[in-house]
């Protein structure tokens, strides 16, 4: 019997995608030659080829994470997710539980593997940019089975967790709200395609008294309930939500700092990023709900 034409196709893109590879890691051997002969850096965006390659070659070792029991898990993020990761023991606690735990920093810095090592690649995040416009274009891209992308390569995780870093707690009308509401059902629909992975949507973290308002917060507030609510999640089974939000901000309603980073939580007079108390407090609950959210998304067998 012969091979069935969508058996055919996909050799053909794999051998494709294989040319490609090697035509990349050729080009980028070549410009890094050109660099060390002439003295000077490579040109900006060489950065982007060099990652592709080895995000391409490192497919492999990858994938092999994915059991199909959502024990691979991805979490973008920038400096408040880094603190959080470093400083509440997340990574300690998902690899105890027998989770393989990736995280994505700034591209810069990029992807680290379960053992907390640096992959030396990321997956060029659009513009590095994980604020809700960011994070809608990213996950607008075309899913490839190769990291070609970014959204591509979060999908090589069983797991995928992201979030927004506090400014974008800094909500400025409902009409800003109605986008960021916007921007999430869009890429919800995106998830909704996906029902072979699970989706982590974390809410940004709220901002210190000295870099909001009482009217923005209300609204950072709200964004982050709207994520955890049914009318989000009801429905969309492979979604779930952390809200990272509440277990930061002030909840005392008579509190003029209401809605804000809680005085414990801050730093200094004037930094967002939760201090090491916060982290230390809210790593497990975060790890927990990860963990949880793998398992219970498992069991639907």
């Amino acid at each position: 019997m012969s091979e069935s034409s969508p058996g055919k196709d996909r050799r053909a893109i794999g051998r494709l995608l294989v040319v490609a590879v090697l035509v990349l890691a050729l080009l980028l051997v070549g410009a890094a030659a050109v660099s060390v002969l002439s003295g000077r850096s490579l040109p900006l965006g060489l950065w982007q080829v060099s990652h592709l390659v080895r995000a391409m070659a490192d497919r492999g070792t990858v994938t092999t994470h994915n059991q199909g029991d959502y024990t691979s898990i991805i979490f973008l993020h920038h400096s408040t997710g880094a603190n959080l990761i470093a400083e509440g023991q997340v990574r300690e606690m998902l690899t105890e539980a027998g989770y393989d735990f990736w995280d994505h920093h700034y591209n810069p810095t990029g992807l680290r593997d379960p053992s907390g090592e640096l992959t030396g690649y990321s997956y060029r995040i659009p513009n590095d940019n994980t604020d809700p416009d960011g994070l809608a274009r990213l996950f607008a891209q075309r899913a490839y089975p190769w990291p070609v992308n970014a959204l591509s390569g979060l999908l090589q995780h069983e797991v995928i967790v992201f979030k927004s870093c506090f400014p974008a707690s800094q909500i400025n009308s409902d009409a800003q709200l109605e986008q960021y509401q916007a921007w999430y059902l869009a890429m919800r629909d995106v998830m909704d395609a996906h029902p072979d992975r699970v989706f982590v949507v974390v809410s940004p973290p709220p901002l210190h008294r000295a870099a909001t308002d009482p009217a923005a917060a209300v609204r950072a507030r709200a964004f982050a309930d709207w994520l955890s609510s049914e009318a989000y999640l009801a429905g969309h089974p492979n979604v779930y939500a952390f809200d990272l939000f509440d277990h930061l901000a002030e909840s005392d309603p008579n509190s003029p700092e209401v809605n804000m980073l809680r005085a414990a939580y801050r730093p200094d007079d004037i930094d967002s990023h939760p201090n090491q108390a916060a982290n230390q407090a809210v790593g497990p609950a975060f790890a927990k709900a990860l963990i949880e959210a793998a398992r219970s998304y498992a069991s639907r067998g």
